[in-house]
């Protein structure tokens, strides 16, 4: 497959401050009438890419999957779904996406399998202390019979993080570890045949002409040893505790270290951790110079519409990369959480909050990742009961309605759904008919669209040489305001219920109109001093 056309200087570390657009493939655009998204969707809409001025892509898994977690349950690493089109539609991805300069990078699931996987299947068939379980992290269970997990520990989905299998022989047996649905068994990362295998999955991609990976659960795959309860167990999120045996052991920088040496044999690829860690010390870990090119640090995401807290957001994460020299990464959203216009109170109230939060955002130094349907303001979608798909649903016994709300399909054009998203009514997840003034399509002719200000805002960090320089420093403002100047650029936000006045200097852009030299509550605004 071909490399990327576009290559500014050959800068093998293009990702310090590129601009990445996640892609979910089911909900992005379906081209086989089936209602889920495919491949060939994404090549067919690489046009809105690059009309937004993104460089790179993120694709959520599209490997072979079951689909019990929307491909987060792999069968087959070294494969795509039929569903998404097979391997042919991602290599026709590839070259059209390089040929606009466009690179493309693919989610990595190392912590587990499918349970569908075919050591899995032959880890059960093979019995207790075999090979084939030894991949895995089967162990006897406590109590009477075994018939106890083997710890306390919960899973992220919701229930017991262990289920009990039949033996070949027919008797109830040993249980298995899976730290999230009982379809995603976790691979045991004390076994070397699991190193070789990853390696063998690296390589499949990278020399398919991949760019690098986003790596899920990058703080998991390794487990504290011996496996010791944990002393909360109503915990289901992947990082709160300091001392979750669960995630974040000393070592899985071991895997990290493994991967990074994979990815230095190709220069230019990269690769992003999601890592839900939040000592600032520990996060720096994994950016060291030998592991990831990138990590997530997820603060601002769990910031309210706050000036102190978004403030307190930004500098942690600030602080924490500086402790290696890394880059800081920047989103609002992804797939795994409520879109940001929803978030921010939803409604007009909402959308003109992450209008503003966008211009914060993307004046921050580092690289920035939007979500797919946040450049057209989505919000989440209340769905029906009998719509929802998240595994945690059912294993939350129906308490937690999982992030099927976030992740709806696109809307592209046209006034009812599907949108242009489908030929088919019948799509994954259903689609609201108040997005008709939402579309790509009615978006692009407005030009004080949520899509044309993202647009505008892309153009401008690249193109203006403030947003190339490292420099950063916050600014004295009043209560519930808060500003930093980078260079020249100086980037307020005001969330506060009254007018802030503007110091002097030229407007690059504003998320809401600026008048009489005030900038009205929930808005932002870029100045370029005088």
């Amino acid at each position: 497959m071909s490399a990327p056309t576009d290559d500014p200087a050959n800068d093998a570390r293009w990702w310090r401050r590129a601009v990445f657009y996640q892609v979910y493939p089911r909900s992005f655009c379906d081209t086989d009438g089936d209602g889920v998204g495919d491949l060939d969707g994404v090549t067919a809409h690489l046009d809105h890419l690059e009309y937004l001025g993104v460089e790179a892509i993120w694709l959520d898994p599209v490997m072979v999957s079951p689909m019990v977690d929307h491909g987060y349950d792999v069968a087959d690493p070294r494969d795509v779904d039929p569903l998404f089109g097979g391997m042919a539609a991602l290599d026709r991805l590839l070259d059209a996406a390089h040929a606009r300069g466009i690179r493309v990078t693919m989610d990595l699931v190392p912590n587990h399998t499918s349970s569908a996987h075919p050591w899995f299947s032959a880890a059960l068939a093979a019995g207790p202390g075999s090979a084939e379980r030894a991949r895995y992290i089967f162990r006897d269970g406590r109590g009477p019979g075994g018939s106890e997990p083997p710890n306390n520990w919960p899973s992220v989905f919701g229930g017991p993080a262990w289920t009990r299998v039949t033996e070949p022989d027919g008797r109830p047996g040993q249980w298995y570890l899976h730290l999230f649905d009982a379809a995603q068994p976790d691979l045991n990362w004390d076994n070397p045949e699991v190193f070789e295998d990853l390696e063998q999955t690296l390589r499949f991609w990278l020399d398919r002409g991949v760019d690098g990976f986003r790596i899920d659960v990058a703080h998991g795959m390794t487990k504290a040893p011996g496996l010791p309860d944990m002393a909360v167990t109503d915990t289901r999120l992947l990082a709160d505790l300091d001392d979750d045996p669960r995630f974040n052991n000393e070592s899985v920088h071991e895997v990290h270290r493994f991967i990074r040496r994979v990815l230095d044999d190709y220069p230019g690829t990269v690769a992003v951790g999601e890592v839900w860690v939040y000592d600032n010390v520990q996060f720096a870990a994994y950016l060291r110079h030998d592991e990831l090119h990138l990590g997530f640090n997820f603060r601002l995401v769990r910031a309210e519409f706050d000036a102190a807290e978004i403030r307190d957001a930004i500098d942690n994460s600030l602080a924490a990369v500086a402790l290696e020299g890394a880059t800081p990464t920047w989103t609002l959203s992804n797939h795994d959480v409520d879109r940001e216009v929803t978030r921010y109170g939803g409604g007009a109230v909402g959308l003109a909050r992450a209008r503003a939060m966008a211009l914060v955002m993307f004046a921050l130094p580092g690289a920035v990742f939007v979500y797919n349907g946040a450049e057209l303001g989505l919000p989440n979608v209340e769905l029906p009961d009998e719509a929802l798909q998240d595994p945690v649903w059912e294993r939350s016994g129906h308490t937690e309605r999982g992030r099927d709300g976030c992740q709806v399909p696109m809307p592209w054009c046209g006034d009812a759904p599907p949108f242009g998203f489908s030929s088919s009514p019948d799509t994954w997840l259903p689609m609201p008919p108040q997005w008709a003034e939402l579309t790509v399509q009615r978006q692009r002719a407005d030009p004080g669209s949520m899509l044309n200000f993202y647009r505008r805002a892309v153009a401008i960090r690249r193109d203006r040489a403030e947003f190339a320089d490292a420099d950063f420093g916050w600014l004295e403002t009043p209560p519930d305001t808060l500003g930093f100047r980078r260079g020249s650029l100086t980037c307020l936000l005001n969330a506060g219920s009254r007018p802030l006045p503007l110091p002097a200097g030229e407007v690059l852009l504003a998320s809401s109109d600026v008048t009489d030299g005030q900038l009205p509550p929930d808005a932002a605004v870029w100045l370029v001093a005088p």
